[in-house]
């Protein structure tokens, strides 16, 4: 900022912050010593007891005759830990708008940034959609500093980094790039820094899935996720000490894992909180289950479909009761169905939740067997996917899978058996061309192969020095 006198200095400030014009923005005018000074904070931001001890350290203070410029009075006068001067004043708008108290001081050059700040705050809980029967109860919250506090208590070396960026022209977002100095890939690490920096976007609205769009290669066919996300701090501190990178976004929870591989998925934290041979069972029921909500209801109704192709031990799976609506159209309606009943339970009152479960179960069961609209088998086959889905612990997964199994079955409605392999080499291709955001591919450690690390995603390994 170039020299300007005090008063067109609190001009412009006052102007850019929107003093008088923003209810929130307070601008408070102070004589310290034998010179005028002015000091700007957001209401909302202010640690009140803070401030009020710095002033009453500034009021009494008789002359700045011997304090020759900004710094000298920060050495002697100001006692916050996290202080600094600064003369780019749009840096020092963005900063007040962050949280930072500006002071500025007639007759020196630039202004004095004070750290007392204190962000509405929920208290530190575990995630509703990440439990575990032991371990930590703890979860990320809303504020970047307090989830890099959630880290350092867990890691304590110096090699855990933790850097700042920013990105947003108009929200100017806080973004911390969370990486060990020794076990993450360096060119990675570079990579996503490059990506970070060369957002062009306004503001990130919706936290980490604007910067997750904002970085991620262009790929909208795609439905498969690129990136995992996290709001527990022990999964966090593990992902770091195996060489993964996090990214931390200000205003949100979820924290992201990176780099994103289609076998990650797979991954719970339960697994770890039991012993070896329980959570490589766990591990493996979870795989075979997840396969098995994409392709049962395709299956099945490939065989109804045309009962002359069944042999006669599987003559079960065959439809014994009357229906008027045709197979494909009840597995859709379902489908369809499930999802307008969890959109609907996000918008239920608590009060009123065993009424819409109730009021859900004789839309889905009784009514709509008796009207014929439905068969059981449909509804038997729809409720295993339904809580097949819960025991991925990826919403995104979970329906990316769900689309690649309702393309199937129009597939085998429209192309019969052919259209069962179109769609399995359609998925397997799908998968196959998806780009990560970073890292060796999507399909990693099996394309390229890695045995070992093939070997380590499906089983459980022991805890030890090189297994965290």
């Amino acid at each position: 900022m170039a020299m300007k006198s005090f008063d067109e200095t609190v001009k412009m400030t006052d102007e850019q912050l929107g003093v008088g014009r923003s209810f929130d923005i307070v601008g408070r005018d102070l004589r310290i010593g034998d010179r005028r000074a002015r000091l700007w904070v957001v209401n909302g931001y202010a640690a009140d007891a803070m401030i009020e001890r710095m002033v009453a350290t500034w009021i009494p203070i008789q002359t700045l005759k011997t304090v020759p410029d900004l710094q000298a009075f920060l050495e002697r006068y100001v006692s916050t830990g996290d202080a600094k001067t600064e003369t780019d004043w749009d840096k020092a708008i963005t900063a007040v708008f962050s949280g930072k108290t500006l002071l500025v001081i007639e007759g020196y050059h630039g202004g004095l940034l004070l750290e007392a700040k204190q962000f509405p705050l929920r208290s530190v809980e575990e995630p509703d959609t990440s439990k575990v029967l032991r371990g930590s109860h703890d979860g990320f919250v809303e504020n970047i500093m307090k989830n890099a506090a959630l880290l350092r208590r867990r890691i304590r070396s110096p090699q855990l980094t933790l850097e700042r960026l920013t990105a947003g022209e108009r929200s100017k977002t806080d973004i911390a790039l969370c990486y060990m100095d020794g076990e993450a890939d360096p060119a990675l690490v570079e990579e996503l820094r490059q990506k970070i920096n060369a957002i062009d976007v306004r503001s990130l609205a919706m936290s980490q899935e604007s910067l997750a769009e904002a970085i991620s290669p262009r790929q909208w066919y795609s439905p498969f996720p690129k990136v995992r996300y996290t709001e527990r701090p022990d999964v966090a501190t593990a992902c770091l000490m195996e060489g993964d990178v996090l990214v931390m976004v200000d205003n949100t929870p979820a924290v992201m894992i990176l780099p994103t591989t289609f076998f990650r998925f797979a991954e719970e934290i339960n697994d770890y909180y039991f012993p070896p041979l329980v959570g490589t069972y766990l591990q493996m029921v979870r795989i075979v289950v997840l396969v098995m909500t994409v392709f049962i209801t395709p299956l099945w109704y490939l065989l109804v479909k045309d009962a002359t192709r069944l042999h006669a031990d599987l003559h079960f799976l065959l439809i014994q009761d009357e229906y008027y609506v045709p197979l494909i159209v009840q597995l859709l309606l379902v489908e369809l169905i499930i999802d307008l009943l969890k959109l609907a339970s996000l918008n239920t009152p608590s009060a009123l939740s065993s009424s819409f479960s109730m009021l859900g179960a004789l839309i889905l069961g009784d009514f709509a067997v008796k009207s014929r609209w439905l068969v059981p088998e449909v509804l038997v086959y729809m409720a295993f996917v339904a809580i097949a889905n819960y025991a991925q612990p990826s919403y995104e997964m979970g329906y990316a899978f769900k689309l690649c199994r309702m393309a199937l079955l129009v597939l085998i409605w429209a192309l019969d058996i052919w259209g069962f392999v179109l769609g399995v080499v359609g998925i397997l291709l799908l998968v196959g061309t998806t780009k990560p955001l970073v890292g060796k591919g999507y399909l990693y450690p099996l394309i390229p192969f890695n045995a070992k690390d093939m070997k380590a995603l499906l089983h459980r390994r022991p805890i030890s020095r090189e297994n965290t």
